[in-house]
């Protein structure tokens, strides 16, 4: 097991970059959203949806200009994988939410606003031309001050590595590149160097063993049952459900009468004289799908599974709870709310598992990939993995996750010690890998670790491969 050893002095990068004058940014990339902040901070600055629109040929970021026009489309710049797929939106995004509204605004130079005219009009020009191009083109650079601390997903590809270093260096002007895996920076947030790392994100799954520090390759396990999944769930819940349920996102109601529970909708709609984008109405109801998961699902905490013979019978004499929609119909949800999420445990349990699109394996369930994570593991280091599991991401936050978690764990792996890690906040849930790559940047002994201009210069993108790992 290679160690990631600090560079020997003979090698050590000459320009060590930190300390209290010059602040790193952290930038956390992922298929929902789009973090960035200063190291050394708890939380990060800016949280812009990865969603963007495209209007006219031209894209737009930032949640306040996701709203109805004419052929807006809305597009994110990731796919399902948390893999960037377009380079050049991300790109934009990227220096949007880093410079736009992370930096402060930046003075002309005196130079451009014609203060340094002679008097008969002329700009002195410098002798040198050739010297004067480079120091304005380093001033120009947006981020030439700031090292930049990047994150990527543990299956991210060698190619996807240098574009971000690329991108980094040559476009932006970084003084100090580094990439980590999302994983070891969730563990690093959570105070472990060695850990059982389940992140429940957006997108997708992902369960990874961490020892000292560094990603072990055969034990990641990745499963599209994540957020967006769960929302394709209720969706099918919905339509299934007597009486059906209509989704009608909130920019469609102008007004609403309060309704009995179960009773139709009282409520007028706004007319477009223009059609909807097929993408931004989808954007639309994902917040009401969104809002639903957050107040009314529950994950069945156990012991025993939720399709175990009178369970839902017990469940349906429990109180529920009430959601009413934007277009003010309401209804109680009891069992269901608890089916809805069966799911990620049991692939039985899922709504409508026979149809392609959306259907879980048992491989793709909770229990299987963390099976599947620790056999990719040396026998000796499975005790210490498994009293160290370091629960992360948004979805992970469903009422009662961490309970049947434990009672999994225990299924699986009798008489072993399970140690369950879950930050109570739900903003350390939601940016683990943010917070844990503000740790990193900001510590005295990571100095030395930066990608510096000089070895990118030297080396080109393929440094990031040999370096990152």
């Amino acid at each position: 097991m290679s160690h990631q050893q600090p560079l020997s002095s003979s090698v050590q990068p000459t320009d060590i970059y930190g300390g209290d004058e010059v602040s790193a940014l952290v930038l956390d990339p992922g298929y929902c959203n789009t973090r960035a902040g200063y190291a050394g901070e708890e939380m990060p600055k800016q949280v812009l949806p990865s969603f963007y629109g495209h209007i006219n040929g031209r894209d737009v970021f930032g949640d306040e200009y996701i709203v109805p026009k004419p052929g807006f489309e809305v597009r994110n710049y990731m796919n399902r994988d948390s893999v960037v797929e377009d380079w050049d939106a991300a790109t934009r995004m990227w220096e949007h939410v880093l410079v736009k509204r992370l930096q402060p605004e930046r003075s002309t130079p005196p130079s451009k606003k014609g203060i340094n005219i002679g008097d008969d009009g002329d700009v002195p020009m410098e002798d040198d031309g050739n010297n004067n191009e480079d120091a304005t083109d380093a001033l120009e650079k947006p981020l030439a001050e700031n090292p930049l601390l990047m994150t990527e997903a543990p299956w991210n590809s060698p190619k996807a590595r240098e574009k971000a270093i690329e991108i980094s260096m040559e476009t932006w002007g970084v003084p100090a590149f580094w990439l980590s895996k999302t994983p070891v920076l969730a563990a690093f947030a959570a105070g472990k160097a060695t850990a059982l790392v389940i992140d429940v994100g957006g997108a997708n799954t992902s369960v990874t063993a961490i020892h000292d520090g560094m990603v072990l390759k055969r034990s990641i396990q990745r499963s599209p049952v994540g957020g967006v999944w769960l929302s394709s769930q209720i969706s099918k819940m919905w339509d299934g459900s007597e009486p059906k349920v209509d989704v009608v996102p909130r920019f469609m109601v102008e007004s609403k009468k309060p309704v009995e529970a179960g009773a139709p909708a009282e409520a007028n709609l706004r007319k477009f004289n223009f059609d909807i984008h097929p993408s931004f109405r989808a954007y639309e109801e994902e917040r009401v799908l969104t809002e639903f998961k957050e107040s009314v699902v529950e994950v069945w905490r156990g012991p025993q599974r939720f399709t175990t013979p009178g369970t839902e019978d017990a469940v349906r004499t429990q109180p529920g709870r009430v959601f009413e929609m934007p277009d003010g119909s309401n209804q109680m949800w009891r069992e269901q709310r608890f089916k809805v999420s069966e799911g990620m445990w049991d692939e039985t349990a899922a709504y409508n598992n026979t149809d392609e699109e959306g259907r879980v394996t048992k491989a793709q369930t909770i229990p299987a990939l963390i099976k599947a994570a620790l056999e990719g593991v040396d026998v000796d280091l499975r005790p210490n993995i498994l009293g160290n599991v370091v629960v992360t991401g948004s979805t992970s936050l469903l009422n009662g996750f961490n309970d049947r978690l434990n009672h999994e764990l225990a299924q699986m792996y009798p008489g072993v010690k399970i140690k369950i890690h879950a930050a109570g906040l739900t903003t350390e849930r939601r940016f683990g890998a943010w917070i844990g790559g503000s740790i990193l940047a900001s510590l005295g002994t990571f100095h030395q670790m930066w990608i510096s201009r000089k070895e990118y210069d030297e080396n080109g993108a393929g440094i990031v491969e040999k370096r990152c790992k």
